[in-house]
């Protein structure tokens, strides 16, 4: 199968992406967690703060207690969940009861194929890289040792990383959710990537700290300073840290002359001893290969991202929504009251101030710094959000697209379209009939392959989970619970919202709305 036909297959007709007898071996299923054997360990503190409120000055330089903070809040396990699924008798139940550990980011399956590490340079802490060991809430070290200029080198010399306190790496381990979805995994490791990356963003804003998304680097190089093997684990992203707000990112024009091949040979090779549990592995040939592709092995790839219009189908009219105040909610709070409704969702109006405050706040909040816009003032935008909208105060029901920039609804098709969802839906875990507002993610039906290649697929999946956090992130600021969903049929969604021969097309389903408590018992992990 041609790489091309392999993500036509994966976003448009999943089922031809994955062999039809496939399944999952739970009882040699992954840890959701990479653990390290015999490896400096160095703990950090599990006293986190219990607020973390928005305006927060960050320390002059962030030492290694902020640092756990950090961490924490973006990818840690917060919490312990204990709920009892459905059964005929007690005996029955106390058989089947699940128990997971919950972190602040959804996650396909909750099976976490992300990994986070950090490359450090505190007062407190030898400079070096790290692996956030997020079971044990402690940091591994990994290499010891000042990298900034092979960093430097690795982004083309485009962003000054002397002057940065730490760079962030979040990978991708295939097998950690390619054991149940197979080829399918590889569509949910960009959206996994991307809703860390934007938790990652939101927490930073509250220590203060200033990030910039590097979407184009050299992967080889940079797999090979953490010690990963590419065809195992790879990573999707690299985010600059920096405790001084009036950083300029791309004060440097970059260098034109670098290799992968060069950087590698800069650095011995190391390889560290994990564990991930599976006792058998099997191959994933189209991840892999797909991987491949995405790679950038020279900084001669690293062409500006041209500037295009997005084009967008006439629509029938525009509803000015209400400007609001945006919420200064806690993001701890928030973060803890996250949740994925399934069977739970309870049918409420919504009035048009809240869809406004919601609609606002994900849009306003989604804006940062990265090197696809560059330095551009007004960088326009790659994904998009829509919506089906029902029994809303003042909007009448029906399809529309919302407008950022004006703060403005575009109705696109009349109509309660709730039957329509719910008979695309590959699952009935979820009643849509009691579900107001169903949003979709969308973006270029090409995925951007003109301007990145394949690596296009990724970013795009990628900034359309950062969008999603941002919207769960708000839903729960405003009382409400967003559940991501892949399960649709995207052609169905494409038909309502007219946007194919635009070149649109959905990449996830959200619905929002207000849910009822299920009954579980939960324990925070924190202090």
């Amino acid at each position: 199968m041609s790489l091309k036909a392999f993500l036509n297959h994966l976003h448009f007709d999943p089922d031809k992406a994955k062999p039809p007898d496939w399944e999952a071996d739970w009882e040699d299923a992954p840890l959701p967690y990479k653990l390290y054997r015999r490896m400096p360990a160095i703990p950090l503190s599990a006293e986190v703060p219990l607020t973390l409120e928005s305006g927060r000055e960050a320390p002059v330089k962030p030492d290694l207690r902020v640092i756990g903070h950090f961490l924490w809040y973006v990818f840690g396990l917060v919490q312990m969940s204990q709920s009892l699924l459905a059964a005929d008798t007690a005996e029955e139940a106390l058989s089947i009861s699940h128990q997971m550990y919950r972190r602040s980011v959804p996650s396909g399956g909750g099976l976490y194929p992300s990994e986070l590490y950090m490359y450090l340079k505190l007062e407190d802490l030898p400079a070096g890289v790290y692996h956030y060991d997020v079971a044990h809430h402690r940091l591994i070290l990994l290499r010891e040792g000042n990298f900034d200029s092979y960093l430097g080198k690795t982004l083309g010399n485009r962003c000054d990383v002397q002057n940065c306190f730490g760079v962030a790496f979040v990978s991708t381990m295939f097998w950690k959710n390619f054991f149940k979805y197979n080829n399918f995994s590889y569509r949910l490791q960009g959206l996994d990537a991307g809703v860390l990356i934007g938790q990652m963003l939101e927490v930073a804003k509250r220590f203060g700290f200033a990030p910039c998304v590097y979407f184009k680097f050299l992967d080889r190089a940079v797999n090979h300073l953490l010690g990963l093997a590419d065809q195992e684990e790879s990573v999707y992203a690299v985010i600059p840290l920096s405790a001084d707000s009036t950083v300029n990112w791309f004060a440097n024009d970059g260098d034109s002359d670098i290799s992968s091949s060069e950087l590698c040979r800069e650095l011995t090779a190391v390889r560290h001893d994990h564990y991930i549990r599976s006792r058998i592995v099997t191959e994933y040939p189209m991840v892999t290969e797909m991987n491949e592709a995405s790679m950038l092995d020279s900084v001669q790839l690293f062409r500006q991202t041209a500037k295009e219009n997005a084009v967008f189908c006439e629509e029938d009219g525009a509803i000015v929504l209400p400007r609001v105040n945006r919420p200064s909610y806690d993001l701890a709070s928030v973060c803890r009251k996250r949740h994925s409704p399934e069977a739970n969702y309870v049918l409420n109006q919504v009035t048009i101030s809240h869809l406004a405050a919601l609609l606002q706040e994900a849009a306003v909040s989604y804006s940062y710094q990265n090197d696809l816009d560059g330095a551009r003032e007004k960088p326009v935008p790659r994904v998009f959000l829509y919506g089906c909208f029902y029994g809303v105060e003042g909007i009448p029901d029906g399809a529309y697209r919302y407008d950022g920039t004006a703060h403005e609804l575009r109705q696109l098709r009349p109509g309660d379209h709730r039957s329509w969802l719910q008979n695309g839906m590959s699952l009935d875990n979820i009643n849509l009939f009691q579900v107001p507002l169903c949003f979709h993610v969308c973006g270029d039906r090409n995925h951007l392959h003109s301007q990145l290649g394949y690596r296009g697929y990724r970013i795009q999946q990628m900034e359309a989970g950062m969008l999603v956090q941002r919207l769960l992130l708000a839903a729960s600021a405003v009382q409400m619970g967003g559940r991501p969903l892949l399960g649709f049929d995207v052609n169905l969604s494409d038909e309502i919202y007219k946007m194919t021969p635009q070149g649109k097309t959905s990449l996830i389903q959200i619905p929002v709305g207000t849910y009822r408590a299920c009954p579980r018992l939960e324990g925070s992990l924190g202090r």
